[in-house]
């Protein structure tokens, strides 16, 4: 009896422990979060503004994606590019796939950061090996016109492959294109890579 109530006690210890570690700052930071997305659900995107962006500058991922959201559309505050990508590297470099997906597509474009279609690779690859078929199809037409990377109708072909297979049709069309250019054999190595 008196092991089983140590026991008892060694448990009570760290439910009390991860209480005061996890417990309180959820409580707080979802309090928050949860006010932030009901106010951003009925268009008032200040008071969301106001609830995210502490949550965001404490390291809350998803806060820092819907920061990015808010200064790329101008919700409640000056549009502003170069905000939205500071939000969404932080988010990306904390793996949210389609802050990784965003960043990549502002590289590309240069919207809010230097164009540079090398770190446009870079978070594409990250969002892809997510499973994000958008940066599946984006990569295929990356290597079709050798953006950041050598032309490769191959990486072209398999990237459009895998897009097409998630159910992006503008990656049956990249694939269907880049097939005109290819050789049977080409063809189908870029099928066994996209296996």
């Amino acid at each position: 009896f008196i092991k089983l109530l140590s026991m008892g006690k060694l448990a009570m210890k760290l439910c009390l422990i991860l209480a005061v570690l996890l417990g309180d700052v959820g409580i707080s930071a979802g309090a928050d979060f949860q006010k932030g997305l009901n106010a951003a659900q009925n268009g008032d995107f200040k008071t969301a503004l106001r609830e995210w962006e502490p949550l965001a500058e404490q390291g809350g991922v998803i806060a820092q994606y819907n920061l990015g959201h808010l200064y790329r559309q101008g919700a409640g505050v000056n549009q502003n590019n170069s905000i939205a990508a500071r939000w969404w590297k932080l988010a990306a470099a904390q793996g949210h796939t389609i802050a990784q997906y965003n960043l990549a597509v502002m590289y590309t474009k240069g919207h809010g950061v230097k164009q540079n279609y090398k770190t446009a690779i870079k978070w594409y690859r990250r969002a892809a090996e997510s499973g994000n078929a958008r940066a599946f199809n984006n990569l295929g037409v990356m290597y079709a016109v050798g953006a950041g990377v050598l032309k490769d109708y191959v990486y072209a072909h398999m990237w459009g492959n895998l897009a097409s297979a998630n159910g992006r049709e503008n990656g049956m069309k990249l694939r269907n294109f880049i097939e005109n250019k290819m050789t049977p054999e080409t063809i189908a190595r870029a099928q066994n890579l996209a296996r």
